[in-house]
């Protein structure tokens, strides 16, 4: 498909997502929403791609939500349901099951959440930032809280939506609370994002999406539901992955193994 706000490449079993409108930090238009909502659409069907990496354009900014000059906030909207624009932009509202890797490349803020919250961790420049400004400019912060609370501790979430644009979260805060897994120089973002992308590409993929798809539902149950149903999706992924069970065994009982990298 022709793209005009997204840069997209294929690479060793990975797609790299670019949100390409650096001129305006590349928050997202009608169109950018459009075209996320069709490539992780598309990338449900592509067998090529294991992994994905979602980065922005330039060194200033990751993605700063909404571009205001094109969907303005709108107060005539229907009092019984509002239709936020950003909410169909990540990749598991997609159903877009395969693992995706955030590669924060400045400031993350507002509408961001609606992506970081729905990739499966996020590495991050030592210069990024996350805000969540909605309630200086008179808009309660709902959504982008409930995403980042999947992400981050109850006070923290609820620091970045109540101080709204008076702070800014650096890359190393996020990191000391878990919502990063990876705070590295910016030009060894990509670098690191790319090992990360690659290791889990060369991984078995039965194995992987069965491993991303319990955990996500794990999310929102209780333990007892989250192991029956862990149950379920390990004999699906075991059933039908009895040639990489083999070559898996054969892996385990080889000489030498995998060298693990230490984080």
């Amino acid at each position: 498909m022709e793209l005009e706000t997204l840069l997209y490449r294929e690479a060793n079993g990975v797609a790299y997502i670019t949100l390409n409108r650096p001129e305006v930090q590349n928050s997202f238009d009608y169109t950018m929403i459009d075209e996320l909502a069709k490539v992780w659409q598309a990338l449900r069907w592509n067998h090529d791609v294991r992994c994905v990496v979602l980065t922005g354009a330039g060194d200033k900014a990751f993605c700063t939500g909404n571009d205001r000059s094109t969907i303005p906030f709108d107060v005539k909207w229907d009092p019984y349901t509002y239709d936020d624009p950003g909410v169909s932009i990540g990749p598991r509202v997609n159903r877009m099951w395969k693992p995706v890797i955030a590669a924060v490349n400045g400031t993350a803020a507002a509408g961001a959440f609606y992506l970081l919250g729905q990739v499966d961790f996020i590495i991050a420049a030592d210069h990024a930032t996350f805000v969540d400004p909605h309630v200086t400019y008179s808009m309660p912060a709902v959504y982008e809280p409930i995403e980042a609370l999947a992400k981050m501790p109850f006070g923290e979430a609820m620091r970045v939506a109540l101080l709204g644009a008076s702070e800014r979260m650096s890359a190393r805060r996020a990191y000391e609370v878990g919502f990063v897994s990876e705070v590295v120089p910016l030009e060894e973002l990509m670098d690191a994002a790319t090992w990360a992308a690659e290791a889990i590409a060369a991984q078995p993929p039965a194995a992987i999406m069965a491993t991303l798809r319990t955990l996500w539902a794990a999310r929102e149950m209780f333990p007892a539901q989250a192991t029956a149903l862990g149950n379920t999706f390990l004999h699906l992924g075991m059933a039908t992955a009895k040639e990489n069970l083999k070559e898996g065994e054969e892996t385990f009982a080889s000489r030498p193994r995998t060298k693990p990298r230490i984080r």
